[in-house]
């Protein structure tokens, strides 16, 4: 893959790792076989076929139409997703106190950061790729991994809080379903965002083994998402139950309030894991992605992704 074109001769066809030239001319087809997938990749490879290795040109890259339904659902989790942010800041303001971080009312830092991180912005972050569908694919990986920093961030924030303030109080830790589902969860979506950031943007991973993780890494995060949800939903229920007690069953409204939360925590939730699990509704494969993914040092040293 490194050697240089000499002038006059065809263009540079490196068919022993797995890519096959279909023409003789610079612009060319080129086929990339992989056990799972054939891909048909279309560019000027003429002036990208270089000392330092062979490079894929976006000239002339299709764009892929977007499903007409899905712009509506997105839209849909997103008005979802801002008024349960902003009915949590109204329930903690109108029933809590407010927030603060040197009062009683540091408490109510825990929710609140707890739907803005874990629940909004990681939802957000799985829908990226539905989103922006023919943006570059390394953006769309750099602003994914962000927005789960965010939310990372943003949720501990809301852990320190809600230990500093029982530390403050005087009161026990971790012996709630709430809590413990917090923690494994928080650790999970940790490890998670550490694992995919070494697997698709760390440089220097095959390509064969970002495609045997990109499954799992799938899964996890949305089965993370889901927890979330579950585990801010138990946590809704035991703020209701401390506080309200008995008076929860005479309609209290501070109860109806927390129930209608409720309810926007679960269909924030169902919208956000529709629209994750429609396949039609997936970002196609763009020209790109192969040059970004596909690790030319790796096929020079015989692990192509044909001999998988």
């Amino acid at each position: 893959l490194k050697q240089k074109r000499e002038a006059g001769t065809g263009p540079l066809c490196p068919t022993e790792f797995g890519v096959s030239c279909l023409a003789s001319s610079p612009r060319m087809e080129l086929l990339v076989s992989h056990p799972r997938s054939r891909l048909f990749l279309w560019g000027d490879l003429g002036p990208l076929l270089q000392d330092d290795g062979l490079g894929l040109s976006m000239e002339g890259r299709a764009t892929a139409s977007t499903p007409a339904a899905l712009p509506y659902y997105v839209a849909f989790s997103q008005l979802l997703g801002l008024t349960l942010v902003a009915m949590t800041g109204a329930w903690l303001g109108l029933y809590r106190g407010g927030i603060a971080w040197e009062s009683h009312l540091q408490f109510n830092v825990h929710p609140l950061c707890m739907a803005i991180g874990l629940i909004f912005l990681q939802g957000d972050a799985l829908l990226v790729y539905r989103v922006f569908r023919n943006e570059a694919k390394r953006t769309t990986k750099v602003l994914h991994g962000l927005l789960h920093v965010f939310a990372l961030i943003i949720a501990l924030v809301g852990l320190v809080a809600v230990f500093d303030y029982h530390r403050k109080k005087g009161y026990a830790d971790l012996y709630s379903l709430h809590s413990w589902c917090g923690i494994l969860v928080f650790v999970l979506y940790f490890v998670q965002w550490l694992v995919g950031f070494s697997f698709f943007l760390f440089p220097g991973v095959s390509f064969s083994l970002r495609s045997r993780y990109r499954a799992s890494h799938i899964f996890f995060g949305a089965t993370i998402f889901l927890l979330s949800v579950g585990t801010a939903l138990l946590g809704l229920k035991e703020a209701l139950l401390f506080k309200l007690g008995a008076k929860y069953s005479l309609f209290e409204p501070e109860g109806v309030l927390g129930n209608v939360l409720g309810l926007l925590l679960a269909c924030f939730g169902g919208v956000v894991l529709y629209i994750l699990t429609r396949p039609d509704w997936k970002r196609p494969p763009q020209a790109e992605e192969q040059a970004l993914s596909m690790d030319f040092k790796t096929l020079t040293e015989g692990d192509s992704p044909g001999s998988q």
